[in-house]
């Protein structure tokens, strides 16, 4: 197995002197992760569970990192030689503690729709947009997401709810996509809070009728 492979490597590394065999950890990925109340989790081999109020997810884990569970909290060791040995252990670190969050306490992704006549509807699981096209766009809601329209914002806002930060980034990332923010008047689909850079045009150079 890689794992045993790796094991064995840092061993004949170790016993020969040569550092750059040596395991290296990180900062962060060393600290533990706390599991919240209501939080559990399980690791199964290569994978690892986490269920909570929010939600339940799952994750493959690389063999070149070691998951514990020790009292209440989540110990994240690098199996890797070298440099790979802190990098790994620090991205999976993240990746889990985003796991224990979302199971925890969910994600929210709001955006913003701007432009005359720009609104969003959701009909059953599906979300039908009107960006200006000569045709509606349509886009299912993936398993595991919530789309909430506030009645207030007439059609102009939408709010993702979810416990995979992922899955909730990259739906947000795809929706804006359909029409990101012109620079010229800045309509479109945009993050709330979102800074768009806008363009004076023509209009706006004082140059001649």
């Amino acid at each position: 197995m890689e794992a045993q492979a790796n094991a064995d490597q840092l061993a004949k590394g170790n016993a020969n002197g040569d550092n750059r065999l040596a395991p290296k950890t990180s900062r962060v990925g060393k600290r533990p992760i706390d599991l919240p109340k209501g939080v559990t989790a399980t690791v199964n081999g290569r994978r690892i569970d986490v269920k909570g109020p929010k939600g339940q997810l799952s994750r493959a884990i690389t063999e070149r990192v070691d998951i514990k569970l020790d009292g209440g909290k989540l110990h994240v060791n690098s199996l890797a030689p070298g440099r790979d040995g802190s990098r790994l252990q620090g991205l999976t670190r993240a990746l889990v503690a985003a796991m224990v969050k979302g199971v925890a306490e969910g994600y929210e992704r709001t955006l913003e729709l701007k432009g005359t006549g720009y609104r969003v509807e959701l009909k059953g699981t599906t979300l039908n947009f009107a960006l200006g096209f000569s045709h509606p766009v349509t886009f299912p809601v993936p398993a595991g997401l919530t789309a909430t329209i506030p009645a207030d914002s007439k059609g102009t806002v939408l709010v993702l709810t979810g416990a995979d930060k992922e899955l909730i980034g990259q739906t947000a990332a795809t929706i804006r996509g359909f029409r990101p923010p012109e620079p010229y008047g800045g309509k479109g689909v945009r993050y709330r809070g979102e800074r768009v850079r806008e363009k004076a045009g023509k209009a706006g150079k004082g140059g001649k009728k």
